[in-house]
């Protein structure tokens, strides 16, 4: 049963903004005016509130089948706009599919429609053919960072999809990149355009690094030395690369996350909760994390090994320069190679100081409890002040999930926080606490 349905103004206070921005404005406004519509926008700039706010307009609460569908290329997208819209606090049931995961959980989520499903094509697809879902009641599409879902390989899951949707369904296609052409099957006749790409430009400078010695992975550490203690991202292109920066900073005991997509869900949700929460300031990752990706505005990414298109480029450079914040990306110069004509450098330079690389301060600690067992952050962070004896400045970011949560304490404080606090109850539930590695 929906139960206080809250109006925007509801919503953006509940979420403590306290105005849109412009890309914000204009989308909203189109999106409850048009039925077909292209969101052009930075990463960074806040479009799935854009999308996510006139969506919850356009529901029915007299309405107890499936109403709004939201494909995405990726299980973190996914995951991350479903957050956003269950801190939204519509009133309005929400889930999330996407594959990593049993499909039989899904169902039984399932088994009660929500008003808005979230997912990637695959899983979407494949629960439209066990008629786990009927999208024959859906009146919204929301097609987010839709070139990055052809380009991964799920044409025939998105035409599947498209196919079994009424046909005045109302669609919203996003990117962060110009989009060439739009296929044929999405059925697009007249779309209304809004394309804030060079109003809200990032300001980015791009610095070239030297190779020297024909020793990428020596001038990767120099690098880290250089930034110090400032968070970024270290782009490779495949996982076997990925792997060898890592175990290069493995032996050299510099503290590191991995992200890429062959490692279990699991395992890629808690890389990115540590980098976002500041207990580990380096990730490595793949393209995986060039776009939706729910992280904090970064000081640096580093291009260990360069994409083969542009697109692709601007869309790893976008993790550091969001909205109108700076960002510096580091590109790896090897000698007697040419760099690809988009990559525009400010300057060339070469590191020969090797410092010292900074690791982070913090430790994050695992609490088998979260919201359905009614513990909320405050609960936590009473827990914490109480029976962890922190002080205020002492307790880090709490991540609350359904059934655990997340902080991030002090290294020097963390064994004596899991001796104190685990095993003890709370909200009649007895607590597990331990390390998250």
């Amino acid at each position: 049963m929906i139960q206080s349905i809250k109006s925007q103004e509801e919503i953006l206070q509940k979420l403590g903004i306290t105005e849109l921005n412009a890309m914000q404005v204009a989308a909203n406004e189109a999106i409850l005016e048009h039925s077909e519509l292209v969101v052009l926008s930075p990463t960074g700039s806040g479009k799935t509130l854009a999308f996510a706010l006139p969506l919850i307009s356009l529901l029915d609460a007299a309405v107890s089948e499936l109403q709004a569908l939201i494909v995405v290329p990726t299980r973190e997208l996914a995951l991350q706009i479903e957050q956003v819209i269950r801190e939204m606090g519509s009133g309005y049931k929400v889930n999330a599919v996407y594959g990593g995961r049993a499909g039989a959980k899904d169902k039984v989520e399932l088994l009660h429609t929500p008003a808005i499903l979230i997912g990637t094509p695959g899983r979407i697809a494949d629960h439209v053919r066990r008629e786990n879902v009927d999208l024959s009641n859906v009146k919204t599409l929301v097609l987010d960072e839709f070139d990055k879902s052809l380009e991964i390989g799920f044409e025939g899951e998105m035409r599947e999809i498209l196919e079994a949707l009424r046909s005045d369904t109302k669609k919203i296609l996003t990117s962060a990149t110009e989009m060439n052409t739009i296929p044929s099957f999405v059925g697009l006749k007249s779309p209304v355009v809004i394309n804030f790409l060079s109003e809200q430009k990032p300001e980015i400078k791009i610095v070239t690094v030297a190779v020297e010695n024909n020793a990428p992975l020596e001038t990767v550490h120099k690098i880290l030395g250089h930034v110090g203690d400032a968070s970024g991202i270290v782009f490779c292109n495949l996982k076997d690369s990925l792997e060898q920066v890592s175990d290069y900073l493995y032996d050299r005991n510099i503290g590191h996350a991995c992200f890429y997509g062959g490692l279990e869900q699991i395992d890629r949700e808690r890389a990115l909760m540590k980098f976002r929460n500041g207990s580990c300031k380096i990730l490595l990752a793949t393209d995986l994390a060039a776009r939706g990706i729910d992280v904090n505005e970064l000081d640096y990414i580093l291009h260990y090994e360069l994409p083969n298109r542009k697109e692709e480029f601007i869309h790893r450079n976008g993790r550091t320069a969001r909205m109108h914040s700076k960002g510096t990306a580091f590109v790896l110069k090897h000698k007697n190679r040419s760099l690809p004509d988009f990559v525009k450098s400010n300057e060339t330079v070469m590191i020969t100081e090797q410092k010292e690389v900074v690791n982070s301060q913090w430790d994050t600690l695992f609490v088998s409890g979260g919201r359905k067992d009614k513990i909320s952050k405050g609960d936590i962070a009473g827990l914490f002040f109480k029976q962890g004896k922190l002080e205020k400045h002492e307790l880090g970011v709490i991540e609350l999930k359904i059934d655990c949560a997340f902080v991030s304490v002090p290294v020097s404080k963390s064994a004596a926080l899991i001796e104190a606090l685990n095993n003890v109850h709370l909200k009649k539930r007895k607590l597990r606490v331990n390390l998250v590695e």
